[in-house]
């Protein structure tokens, strides 16, 4: 039996009880007339009349039980909706003598209830409703976890969301807000002109990012399938259809690692601008923040953690290599030389494989010592060609890729370029790409052939872009983990005794 402990018993029979007494513990057709904030909200009035009260007008508010306090033959609770707290009033003249015997006894901290009853403001100026009506709606076998200490366990948090959410009103603020900077985001492009579109979730071949695919199998084709790591070959096939600004809102899955900006499911946002650039796709990603900071009515000096991330426009923007020398402090005489990046990175105690090519010792470099120290916004551009694989080459150094990665707080957020559209050096990539592959490069691309013949037929000029909305969510919600921006996050399996003993 899952409902094992003594506490979920003496519910269950509760339950049994309220069916004895013909009350259905899980009845349908609940309904109520508003929520709990519009109703502190329309009867604030009150507190200005005389008698405090107004019997003229009943509403019937639905909530769950989270305090209790039973005075003989009257009662106070507070009870809870999604939009907020109030209070109710409960007697025996107002339910009836014996229903309220009933409530007392079985009604409890955590059920679900229909009250109906008027507003009126209690000795200590509180707002509340006096009940003369009150439905169970549904009875909870699982007591709340104890009032003071509430839910304090991280990893029973994400595991159990339903649970941190009823405890945790903050939490569902947080996923408020993400709702809401999704909804900005997009429209921010349709009033922009952008077509939203759906592209596959899984692929026949791994590609549109370095990264690890999960596998899976199509029974009815026989064919091995691979949930996507990224939509871009996809959403670039349909520019060359014909559509010139598309995006497209969705998850993306890479079996990979875990950390507090990591997770193997993740939402992203990418779109693509045919006749447009790279620096197009800056400023509009700063109009972007704009827009969110405005419509989540944020400050442009805004906490995060210990820091304060300054969003004045315009951010800032440099040199990949730049970078390296004028905010990682790494000498430019260094750069060039792999023995001396070695050498360099074993002296600030950072262990590599001597036998990395140049491009990796790099990005060991830009990760140590530029990346943690991207507070305020920041594009890093020119990004080296052979760690950009489907961006489009700098006509003025074919070494270099039109490209950028954004940065906040440390954090990655944002990843653009211009597109490559030549067919022949896209394939030629691709080539690369398998040599990496085949020399161990778990994360490089496959050959997707298909998408080379779509670039045969011609995808014009184009820039495209990927923003984390899991990240986006962490910096504008000031939150340190991705798990706490993520519904359901990817969490380790717990043992069968671990399971029992969190009920206990």
């Amino acid at each position: 039996m899952i409902f094992n402990n003594q506490y979920e018993q003496l519910r269950i029979e509760k339950s049994n009880r309220l069916k004895s007494l013909g009350v259905n513990p899980y009845p349908h057709n609940i309904t109520k007339d508003l929520n709990i904030s519009q109703f502190l909200k329309d009867y604030e009035y009150v507190k200005d009349l005389e008698d405090k009260r107004d019997e003229s007008k009943e509403i019937t508010l639905v909530g769950r039980v989270k305090f209790l306090r039973l005075m003989g033959k009257a009662a106070f609770a507070k009870i809870e909706d999604e939009s907020g707290v109030v209070q109710i009033y409960y007697n025996k003249n107002g339910i009836g003598d014996e229903w309220f015997t009933n409530v007392k006894k079985l009604i409890e901290v955590g059920d679900i209830i229909q009250v109906r009853g008027f507003a009126f403001l209690t000795k200590t100026g509180e707002l509340s409703l006096h009940v003369k009506e009150l439905n169970l709606a549904t009875k909870a076998i699982k007591p709340l976890p104890e009032k003071f200490h509430g839910l304090q366990d991280k990893e029973l948090r994400y595991r159990q969301r339903y649970l941190d959410m009823i405890m945790n009103p903050e939490v569902k603020k947080i996923f408020k807000t993400r709702s809401k900077i999704i909804s900005i985001i997009r429209g921010f492009f349709e009033n922009r002109g952008f077509l939203e579109i759906e592209t596959p979730m899984m692929h026949p071949i791994a590609g549109g990012a370095n990264a690890r695919a999960f596998e899976t199998h199509h029974n009815a084709l026989d064919v091995t399938r691979y949930l996507r790591i990224a939509p871009e070959l996809y959403l670039k096939r349909v520019i060359v259809g014909g559509f010139e600004a598309v995006f497209e809102i969705n998850r993306n899955f890479r079996n990979e690692g875990m950390d507090h900006t990591h997770n193997p499911e993740f939402t992203m946002l990418e779109f693509y601008w045919a006749y447009h650039n790279y620096e197009d796709l800056i400023n509009l990603t700063q109009e972007l923040f704009q827009k969110l900071l405005k419509d989540l009515n944020l400050p442009t000096k805004l906490e995060y953690g210990d820091l304060v991330i300054d969003f004045q426009t315009p951010f800032k923007k440099i040199n990949y290599f730049d970078s390296m020398s004028e905010i990682g402090g790494i000498s430019k005489d260094i750069l060039q030389d792999k023995q001396k990046i070695i050498s360099f990175l074993n002296q600030n105690s950072i262990k590599v494989d001597p036998n990395l090519p140049i491009i990796k010792l790099w990005d060991e470099l830009f990760d140590n010592f530029v990346e943690p120290k991207l507070i305020n916004p920041t594009f890093i551009t020119n990004y080296p060609i052979e760690i950009s694989p489907l961006a489009r080459r700098s006509d003025d150094d074919l070494d270099i890729a039109e490209r950028f990665e954004f940065f906040i707080a440390g954090v990655e957020i944002a990843n653009g370029f211009n597109e490559l559209n030549d067919p022949i050096d896209q394939y030629n990539r691709f080539k690369k790409q398998i040599e990496n592959k085949s020399a161990g490069d778990d994360e490089a691309h496959e050959m997707d052939e298909e998408y080379i013949h779509a670039l045969g037929y011609g995808m014009p000029p184009t820039a495209g872009e990927g923003i984390g909305i899991d990240r986006l969510t962490m910096i504008l919600t000031n939150q340190h983990s991705i798990r706490d921006v993520i519904l359901f996050p990817a969490m380790k399996p717990i043992k069968k005794q671990d399971e029992t003993k969190e009920d206990e």
